[in-house]
């Protein structure tokens, strides 16, 4: 066999190789675009729904498609950070989506921020024209308060949770010593469409009184199902807050966690919690 025809044969491997990379990254990206997007829980604002360490994917064909529905690619560690408006930026503006349908009470679901753009990921409280206050902890929609039940405690070993290496804030607003058991009041909270679902509480802060928004049409209310440590709809926009979330700001709705690490990385299998492999989302 002649050198020229084993380059030859070299460079033809390198080729298909090449195209089979480019061809998987082309049905990843349509996966991800049309189906289903990939989503690990950073922050301790949805527990004890979501842990700090969950992974799950989120359905992108539950409410239809905007240009949310775009991938958004941030590597900040190589210094790409390329948005979903990069890639579909002309469909904004509208606040419409393609095969749309409205979310419902209740529903977990992650959208972007109507400013920053990064991905939030809240319980959906307040639909178009309703009235929302917090009155004394208690949630109240168009003047009524929501069930509430007590349901004991919720308690978690208090160390170091996920990337950021932060403890859980106990009841007072406190830390447990490091190795103890941390712990919070739980309810169950019914919304008026009889979702049911279990929200936190551990110290009184200013958002436990605020209110009353009214919903504009073509927008929702998003709420942390642990109050005292949410950033969401309960504080505007300019107040650093996420504010009244438009409806071709939503990505989707989260169904089922896939599985959980207590770790400080989702690779790092052997912290992975046994109990939460294909956990659904209430």
């Amino acid at each position: 066999m002649s050198e020229e025809t084993t380059e030859s044969g070299v460079w033809a491997s390198i080729k298909e190789t090449v195209k089979t990379v480019v061809y998987a990254l082309l049905i990843a990206g349509v996966f991800r675009t049309l189906f289903f997007q990939p989503f690990w829980i950073p922050s301790g604002s949805m527990k004890d729904t979501l842990l700090i360490g969950d992974f799950l994917f989120v359905n992108k064909m539950a409410y239809g498609y905007s240009y949310a529905s775009c991938p958004s690619i941030r590597l900040p560690s190589i210094g790409i950070d390329i948005d979903a408006e990069d890639f579909c930026g002309f469909l904004k503006g509208d606040n419409d989506r393609i095969l749309g349908s409205e979310p419902e009470r209740g529903d977990v679901v992650v959208f972007r921020h109507p400013v920053t753009g990064l991905d939030f990921i809240k319980r959906l409280v307040g639909m178009p024209g309703d009235r929302i206050a917090m009155i004394d902890g208690v949630l109240h929609i168009n003047d009524e308060a929501v069930g509430l039940v007590p349901d004991g405690a919720f308690g978690e070993l208090s160390e170091r949770q996920g990337p950021q290496g932060q403890f859980p804030i106990c009841m007072g607003g406190l830390r447990a010593p490091e190795g103890e058991i941390c712990y919070k009041e739980k309810y169950i909270e019914t919304l008026p469409n009889g979702v049911s679902h279990s929200v936190l509480n551990f110290m009184t802060r200013e958002t436990d009184n605020v209110g009353v928004f009214t919903v504009p049409e073509g927008h929702y209310f998003f709420m942390g199902d642990n109050r005292d440590n949410s950033t969401d709809s309960r504080v505007a926009q300019e107040n650093r807050g996420v504010g009244f979330v438009p409806y071709e700001d939503i990505v989707g709705r989260a169904d089922r966690v896939m599985f959980s690490s207590a770790g400080r990385s989702m690779l790092a299998f052997w912290t992975w919690r046994s109990d939460r492999f294909f956990h659904p989302i209430d």
